[in-house]
């Protein structure tokens, strides 16, 4: 991990919650409509199927409920800060859903996580900590790394099933950005290139002369998903570069050797 420490961005606890709840909300009304044929299709992620994804996405969400539902820990300091949760990830990958008799009925699945969501959220407190399999975190950190959960596997989703385009709640995926933009800021210390995500992020990251006025001389500019995708592992620095969807300007502005930043 890396030790690097940065002051850490804060995010509005009220946009985080309504965010999280209305991608859920995408993503539910989408796999509703999925034949099951369909949710048998492989995804880009290996071993996974579309049921995979699916399931996984729904329960990326339920945690937050079982986790308020369980006493709280006593308070303290929490064991896991949002510029430590993208590194800790490796440690903690899902596994597919299971084989197909075991799995449940996706419409069944997401209509008792939103039912325990609905019941419990609303009522907890922003600072409260929760048990994750990382360490304990805020309710309202956690929350954050949520909108990095259902952002990422949307886009999983959507490229699994063309035509299918779930859309992604502007709030959610400003957080999920600005986390993973973060994260590089934290992997790379320093101030020798610029990255920008517009309209969500700009970080400042890698060793060299720091820039404080003006143009700076090494700039990386791309759109979010792009910037998700190549957070995440899913895509290809170089593939990205010569498509025209990263645009990267400077002798330190090559960032393939820090991508990913997410391991999931």
């Amino acid at each position: 991990m890396p030790p690097a420490k940065k002051r850490t961005r804060s995010y509005d606890p009220v946009k985080t919650r309504a965010a999280v709840l209305a991608q859920f909300a995408h993503v539910r009304e989408a796999v509703a409509t999925l034949a099951p044929d369909v949710l048998e299709r492989p995804t880009r992620l290996a071993g996974w199927t579309v049921y995979d994804l699916a399931a996984h996405l729904a329960r990326a969400v339920d945690v937050v409920a079982r986790n308020l539902a369980d006493p709280a820990p006593a308070p303290g300091r929490p064991e896991v800060t949002l510029p430590d949760w993208p590194f800790a990830t490796a440690t903690a990958a899902a596994a597919p859903a299971g084989t197909p008799d075991a799995r449940p009925d996706l419409a069944a699945l997401y209509a008792d996580v939103a039912a325990r969501t609905g019941q419990l959220l609303p009522g907890a407190e922003d600072t409260r900590l929760v048990r994750t399999v990382l360490g304990t975190m805020t309710l309202a950190d956690h929350l954050v790394t949520r909108t990095v959960e259902l952002c990422v596997h949307t886009d999983d989703l959507n490229d699994a099933v063309p035509g299918l385009d779930i859309p992604y709640d502007r709030q959610a995926l400003a957080a999920c950005t600005r986390l993973l933009a973060d994260a590089l800021a934290v992997k790379a210390p320093g101030g020798s290139v610029e990255v920008r995500v517009p309209p969500y992020a700009v970080v400042q990251c890698v060793e060299g002369p720091k820039h404080t006025r003006g143009t700076p001389p090494n700039v990386v500019e791309t759109d979010p998903l792009t910037w998700i995708r190549l957070a995440a592992g899913r895509r290809a620095w170089a593939d990205e570069l010569d498509g025209g969807r990263v645009a990267a300007s400077g002798e330190r502005a090559d960032l393939s050797a820090l991508l990913p930043v997410l391991s999931r």
